[in-house]
């Protein structure tokens, strides 16, 4: 039963590294301008590419996110191994305008969900999921990543039924089954995911 490997993974090593990469989200989110938007744009590239590789990638263009046109982001981010160079290079470019204002946009939402519904509105390149997890990584415990590994594990689990397609709509319903989860775990979502995601992958990263 998933609720019984989530509380054995509790009771091992796993645990105190979960609980080192929540701070290192916390500190993030503390950070400057420049530190939290290349944290927007990690979450940008890791859409259906390698989120180890994206970790390379943002270690080496942490300023260039903030200032190189789309054209040279483009041209760095192919040269460092990225899969859609073009796009998201364009999506980074476009949401460059909020590179020095990053941390006041999210003062003013009170509300983790409500503010990742502006994220998926406003910042191209960003859906549910990618919004999600950006603002997991900035500190956020309250929103949940669903992506298709969390898919698989809930569907073998039995706790959901594989949908066709996932729709905002889709996308919340499945954050409630994991917010029952974390709550029978005693788990924030954040820290839930992280436990789900290494029962997949047998990596923590972020």
């Amino acid at each position: 039963m998933l609720i019984q490997k989530i509380e054995k993974l509790k009771n091992s090593p796993v645990k105190k590294t979960i609980g080192k990469r929540m701070k290192e989200f916390e500190e993030i989110g503390k950070g400057t301008n420049e530190q939290i938007f290349s944290e927007l744009c990690f979450c940008i590239m890791t859409a259906n590419f390698n989120a180890k590789k994206a970790i390379e990638i943002q270690n080496k263009m942490r300023k260039a996110f903030c200032i190189l046109p789309e054209k040279e982001l483009a041209e760095k981010l192919k040269e460092h191994g990225h899969r859609f160079p073009n796009t998201r290079a364009k999506h980074i470019s476009k949401s460059q305008k909020h590179s020095k204002t990053i941390k006041q946009d999210l003062k003013n939402f009170k509300d983790g969900k409500k503010l990742r519904n502006w994220l998926a509105d406003n910042i191209t390149g960003l859906g549910m999921k990618e919004a999600s997890h950006f603002l997991r990584n900035i500190g956020y415990k309250n929103v949940a990543i669903i992506d298709f590994h969390i898919i698989d594990l809930l569907e073998r689990e039995k706790m959901i039924e594989r949908p066709k397609t996932i729709t905002k709509r889709k996308y919340e319903e499945i954050e409630k089954v994991l917010e029952n989860l974390g709550k029978k775990v005693k788990l924030s979502l954040a820290e839930l995911d992280l436990y789900l995601w290494f029962m997949e992958t047998g990596t923590v990263l972020k």
